[in-house]
């Protein structure tokens, strides 16, 4: 019996996913990380494997809400570091805030909850943050507000203008 029963094209089609923060009852910044890395490694549908990436897109909305629970704005050092000794500059963040927006922060939050594998970096790419509610790729989801939304099938007008005449 075949071992690939089940993995089909469709089985593995990426599905949109929208992640608004500016919801009043959004989790804090861990539970919201881990929630979109089970989404971007793909763990919530059945044919799930560690060496495939059948993950999803994850768009989050409104970055400049994210929070953390505690002092963690305060206390929550992020580094970065050069190749020259003495080099190891560190930013709080509430700086990080200010610097780089709330997307950054998610993003590093969720790619630490990633697995350190050369499938971590295609997986953050499907990872788009947004600081404010506008975003390109509305026309991606299929569900929204939990409504199926329906497409209207595409017209070319060529076709149009050849039965007109």
């Amino acid at each position: 019996m075949s071992q690939t029963i089940g993995k089909t094209r469709l089985a593995y089609s990426r599905a949109w996913h929208h992640v608004s923060l500016s919801t009043p009852n959004t989790p804090p910044l861990g539970r919201l990380a881990s929630q979109i890395a089970i989404i971007l490694m793909g763990k919530h549908k059945p044919i799930w494997d560690p060496s495939t990436d059948c993950g999803d897109y994850v768009v989050a909305t409104g970055c400049t809400d994210v929070y953390a629970t505690g002092r963690k704005m305060q206390q929550k050092l992020y580094y970065k570091q050069t190749t020259k000794p003495g080099a190891l500059k560190s930013l709080n963040m509430e700086g990080m805030m200010r610097k780089w927006g709330g997307g950054e922060i998610l993003k590093r939050a969720v790619s630490g909850m990633l697995p350190k594998n050369k499938l971590r970096k295609p997986r953050l790419e499907r990872l788009k943050v947004f600081e404010g509610a506008a975003h390109p790729y509305k026309e991606n989801f299929i569900r929204f507000d939990g409504r199926i939304r329906k497409r209207e099938p595409e017209v070319k007008t060529e076709i149009l203008k050849k039965k007109s005449i």
